[in-house]
């Protein structure tokens, strides 16, 4: 290796000893014993949380020493914003339940009201148009829904066959716990099912396909770069990417379903509440009547306030992402095709990073530093597929569309309206 390389390698690998101080999902989890409390109350009493003490010195000082070494290249720019992403992150959790929380968060993920990739769409703006979408289903017999009759033990006994299929020996381990703030959780090692929640048949698809062929792969293709170990470490950089990337992997195994893409885009609208000073309680009530379901309303409360401040104004952005990165991750596939560069692809999968990073990313294969993906998810092996519904999507960027949208509204509204029953 040469000496140029050697130092990339280098400065990869102590920032990623910098990153395994942080583990923020961790940090701002609540305990069981909160939610216990909580409706014991009857929903009426705020939560009362206290957070361990985060001393963010340590990191800092190892992320400055890091970036007083990098110069100007894009590989030293590269590494400068996982520097940055790190140091936030460590910031952010030293100052959890304060206001500061919030301004850190917001610079980590974003904010409902930021705009997205084409400066003026925001998440909060498709949060809104989606409800109102759901809200013109209303009169459409949609069937009845999905019982939610699968347990935890059931997901893991699905989940712990595929990852033994996809993986072999570097499959993870598969656990049932008692607290978590999703119905799921994965790293490279497990992943995490929680105890007591339900599941339909579509929602243990949607969980191997977003939870294992995306997570569990990218974290293991992450651990494979041994010249940069960078790239297998989860930080608050990459989580746009790699939520954007799992949500696509639902949409394109044909697991995502209107309950699925509302509680997604709930969570945008729960985080804007909480920015707009509702408090938990309040919020708690938003997903309550939404869902019909306090045990899973609570859950998705505790998403927007952990680490925040529980009476409102500071909560936790993170959950903004997943639109986001869905939106983003279809457009730079589009792009893919547009462009005839499919040879980008496998990078995607190549560890953790973020989008933004595939030009340098590139350039790292072609030094020799990054490796080929190990593993690939089932939809992004079928090339044949998957090229086929990316080509046609990108057709649609050479259509006039408001003017297609207009010839068949015309052709609607002059139809009859039809009683099926």
């Amino acid at each position: 290796m040469n000496k140029s390389n050697q130092r990339i390698s280098d400065l990869s690998s102590r920032l990623y000893q910098a990153s395994t101080e942080i583990r923020i999902l961790k940090h701002i989890s609540w305990p069981i014993e909160v939610r216990e409390t909580f409706f014991r109350n009857k929903a009426q009493q705020l939560p009362e949380i206290e957070y361990p003490r985060f001393e963010p010195h340590n990191v800092l000082m190892q992320i400055s020493s890091i970036q007083s070494e990098l110069g100007d290249t894009v590989v030293d720019q590269w590494l400068n914003r996982q520097a940055q992403d790190i140091a936030g992150s460590a910031l952010m959790l030293s100052a959890s339940g304060t206001e500061q929380f919030y301004k850190y968060s917001r610079e980590l993920y974003g904010a409902p009201k930021d705009p997205l990739t084409d400066g003026m769409t925001t998440s909060l703006a498709l949060a809104q148009k989606f409800e109102k979408l759901l809200e013109s289903f209303s009169d459409i017999d949609l069937g009845a829904p999905a019982n939610a009759d699968r347990s935890a033990d059931d997901v893991a006994e699905k989940m712990l066959k595929e990852v033994k299929k996809t993986f072999a020996s570097d499959a993870p381990e598969i656990l049932i716990v008692d607290d978590l703030s999703a119905n799921a959780l994965a790293s490279s090692k497990s992943i995490q099912i929680r105890r007591g929640a339900k599941f339909t048949d579509r929602d243990v698809l949607q969980l191997i396909n977003h939870e294992a062929h995306i997570h569990v792969a990218t974290s293991l293709n992450g651990i494979e770069q041994d010249l940069l170990p960078m790239l297998g470490a989860s930080h608050a950089g990459t989580t746009r990417t790699q939520e954007g990337l799992a949500v696509f992997a639902e949409f394109i195994t044909g697991t995502m379903d209107l309950d699925r893409m509302r509680r997604l885009s709930d969570r945008v609208l729960g985080i804007q509440m909480a920015i707009d000073g509702a408090d938990f309680i309040e919020v708690f009530r938003f997903f309550e009547n939404r869902l019909d379901n306090e045990e899973q309303a609570y859950e998705n409360a505790r998403r927007v306030f952990r680490g925040g401040v529980i009476t409102g104004g500071a909560p936790f952005t993170k959950d903004i992402v997943y639109l986001d990165g869905l939106l983003r991750m279809h457009s730079f596939l589009r792009a893919i095709v547009d462009t005839k560069r499919v040879d980008c692809f496998p990078l995607i999968f190549c560890g953790k990073l973020d989008l933004e990073d595939i030009t340098v990313l590139g350039q790292l294969v072609k030094e020799g530093l990054c490796k080929k993906p190990k593993y690939l998810p089932p939809w992004a092996s079928d090339k044949r597929f998957l090229l086929s519904y990316l080509a046609f999507s990108s057709l649609l960027n050479h259509i006039d569309m408001k003017k297609v949208k207009q010839h068949y509204n015309i052709l609607l509204n002059e139809a009859p309206h039809l009683d099926w029953s």
